[in-house]
């Protein structure tokens, strides 16, 4: 379905408020996104010119549609700028004809890497199986990938089939061989490629589309000939659009962030929970950046609300709560009554009630929007996030550490990742039937694998919040518990290589037959793993640079259209 862009462009210029949002990155780290100084240029625009503004980038939008259904060739090339570029909800109809047509058109017999390896990760991503054996073609003799000659079309084409790899599959050998191939012969052409040419090749090797967020990335694809060999006539022309196109939907991000914080000050849980965090900017980034749809406003609205409070009862077991305590809390929340927080102290209470109301006002919202009530599932997750919890503490309270395989499987549940999940996927409300919310309420893989790389990046290694004095323990720490003579280094390796495993499975979810989830739901998940080495790549100090660079990317710079 094809959305259409006239929500975003109907949404009036955020309030000129005076007041200050201060987010919490790090020890010692801040952030203060001060939403009293204009932090976009459009929206302060007179508005009869903003009016102008939609009109016209609506109009090129159409053009380019248009251009998108008639083009032959070049289609995939089109489809992954318009992808990269974050634009791709406004030519979702004209994208889903084009890569069914390569479906259904696939051949073996095609010699352009580049062109072989778009056209398998574009069709995986968008749910095709596409065998890995299209790259035979370019194994030599002895059954290795590529020639070992690097001119400057090779080095297109090994990006290209180092992209196309990290949609590789468990079992898929051959695959996994081109990609590290592919990769050490694009780190070897560094020592000899033109700035601009190292540029794209750093960016490719560090941030691999697949598994980047596409609207932080957009930028590094804006960049002057960044793209060279393609037509630059149509390409120039996108990039005009994505960049009005990235003014408008910040703008619209500015205004959710004003009514995030104004709920959040009127819920008052710091005045009276003073040992929480008290961060609403950065738990809407996660539904910003797992619901992209300009369109899906109120959607992350409401799913920040949710996720504030997976830190908030996180806090209460990591930091704050007695062992007697958290078991009174968590029978609490599986009993789901008033009545049953009698005997909770004051604080626990207080958090247990906001829960209880926020979550039956969005069971509620979603009943009539969507036609069906939520709240067992929602319960449910909540239930099974503060068994997990406790589960957790009552190990590392006792000092007893358990095996890194059953932390782990834990450590799925406390991670919020399902409580997340189950929220987008009611708000979304698309494709709630009986089979697909039992499935949803059982964790399916492509929930499970997200939550998975979550846990194990939050526990690689020095990831300690600041606000955080408690200890929830690491699948790192177990690890080496369990395997006396292991390195610290072996232990994250072994992270490392479970964190790709975990990759594997969601992409092995990607294309799945008879899936019953729908597109924006997986995206949605996907987001979510792609964001989370923002949220957990501390340096030294304890700070998250990645973090901040994506948070004033996002929400401070403006990209000039003229």
């Amino acid at each position: 379905m094809a959305f259409s862009s006239q929500a975003i462009f109907a949404m009036s210029t955020p309030p000129n408020i005076a007041q200050k949002m201060n987010l919490h990155l790090g020890h010692s780290n801040l952030i203060q996104l001060d939403i009293s100084k204009p932090m976009s240029t459009i929206p302060l625009t007179p508005p009869c010119l903003q009016d102008d503004i939609r009109f016209q980038h609506e109009q090129k939008l159409e053009v380019f549609r248009n251009l998108l259904s008639r083009v032959g060739e070049e289609s995939l090339n089109m489809i992954d700028a318009i992808q990269r570029l974050g634009i791709d909800y406004h030519f979702e109809e004209q994208i889903d004809l084009i890569i069914s047509s390569h479906a259904n058109a696939l051949s073996h017999q095609q010699n352009d890497l580049h062109e072989v390896s778009l056209r398998f990760r574009l069709l995986r991503q968008h749910g095709h199986f596409v065998p890995e054996d299209v790259f035979n073609n370019f194994k030599e003799r002895e059954g290795k990938y590529f020639k070992q000659i690097l001119n400057s079309e090779e080095v297109k084409g090994l990006m290209s089939v180092y992209e196309a790899s990290q949609l590789s599959m468990e079992g898929e050998d051959a695959l996994d061989e081109a990609g590290k191939l592919s990769g050490h012969l694009l780190n070897r052409s560094l020592s000899y490629l033109g700035p601009h040419e190292a540029r794209l090749v750093e960016n490719t090797l560090g941030c691999p589309h697949h598994q980047s967020l596409a609207a932080f990335m957009a930028k590094n694809f804006l960049l002057p000939n960044s793209q060279a060999g393609m037509n630059n006539r149509w390409l120039n022309m996108l990039q005009e659009v994505a960049k009005t196109d990235f003014n408008l939907v910040q703008s619209l991000h500015h205004k959710e962030i004003v009514q995030i914080s104004k709920w959040w000050k009127e819920l008052g849980l710091t005045r009276e929970l003073k040992f929480a965090r008290d961060e609403p900017v950065k738990w809407y980034i996660w539904s910003m950046a797992c619901l992209t749809d300009p369109n899906l406003s109120e959607e992350r609205i409401q799913l920040t609300k949710p996720i504030s409070f997976i830190y908030l009862i996180d806090d209460i077991f990591d930091v704050y709560g007695t062992l007697d305590e958290l078991t009174l809390f968590t029978e609490a929340v599986n009993r789901w009554e008033i009545g049953a927080i009698e005997h909770l102290p004051d604080y626990m209470k207080i958090c247990f009630e906001a829960l209880y109301n926020i979550t039956n006002e969005i069971s509620c919202e979603v009943y009539q929007k969507h036609g069906w009530n939520p709240l067992h599932s929602l319960k449910k997750a909540w239930g099974s996030l503060c068994n997990a919890f406790l589960v957790e503490a009552k190990w590392f309270k006792s000092g007893h550490f358990p095996k890194a395989e059953d932390y782990l499987k834990n450590g799925i549940v406390s991670s919020g990742v399902n409580v997340v999940m189950v929220h987008i996927f009611f708000l979304l409300g698309q494709g709630i039937t009986k089979q697909s919310v039992e499935l949803v309420n059982e964790t399916p893989a492509i929930v499970s694998s997200t939550a998975a790389i979550l846990r194990l990046w939050d526990d690689f290694g020095s990831a300690e919040d600041e606000n955080q004095s408690g200890h929830d323990g690491s699948y790192v720490r177990c690890y080496l518990q369990e395997h006396p003579g292991s390195s610290m280094e072996e232990a994250q390796e072994n992270t490392v290589n479970m964190i790709s495993k975990e990759w594997k499975n969601l992409n092995k979810e990607l294309v799945s037959p008879n899936y019953p989830f729908p597109a924006t739901f997986t995206n949605a998940s996907l987001n979510l793993a792609r964001m989370v080495p923002l949220m957990y790549n501390y340096d030294d100090n304890q700070h998250l640079p990645s973090l901040e660079v994506y948070m004033k990317s996002m929400l401070y710079e403006t990209e000039s259209v003229y």
